[in-house]
This record gives structure tokens, sequence and C-alpha cells, in this order.
């Protein structure tokens, strides 16, 4: 059985902040502005380890941010 994020998109999170995570491709990437960590999915299994995360520039991750229905800034949820 291959990991379904959204399925688990209330219980998962960044083990580094604790922030949300959303699925973008073939990562999880954190809501948290200042650290903006991306989390590979390999082989349909999420890599949750705070070393193997990267981080992600800060104008792609607004750009995620919004494709999400997320503040561009902020990464709070846009009503």
């Amino acid at each position: 059985m291959s990991f379904n994020p959204q399925h688990l998109q209330d219980i998962i999170a960044c083990p580094k902040t604790k922030a949300k995570l959303i699925c973008e491709g073939d990562f999880l990437i954190s809501v948290d502005h200042n650290t903006r960590l991306k989390y590979p999915i390999k082989d349909g299994i999420p890599v949750m380890l705070v070393d193997e995360a990267t981080e992600v520039p800060q104008e792609e991750w607004a750009e995620i941010m919004k494709r999400h229905n997320r503040h561009p800034e902020t990464g709070e949820v846009v009503s």
C-alpha cells in the first residue's frame, strides 16, 4: 500500500516544527514560513527525517502555498 498524504493530512506534521504538511508531487512541504522544509516521498513512503529535508526557496514556497489555497507569506489557510 502506498502513502496517501491526503488521507493523513490531519495527523502528519513536520518533525522539526510540528507544522502541517501539504503534498506537492513527490514531496511533503511544511507550511511553516520560517523553515519551508521539503521532505521527499521515495517509493511511495515519506522520508520524515529532518536531515533528509531541504529548504524550499521563498518564491517557490509562496507559489506552492498559493496552489494549495494558503497565504503566500504565512502559509495560513486562506478563507
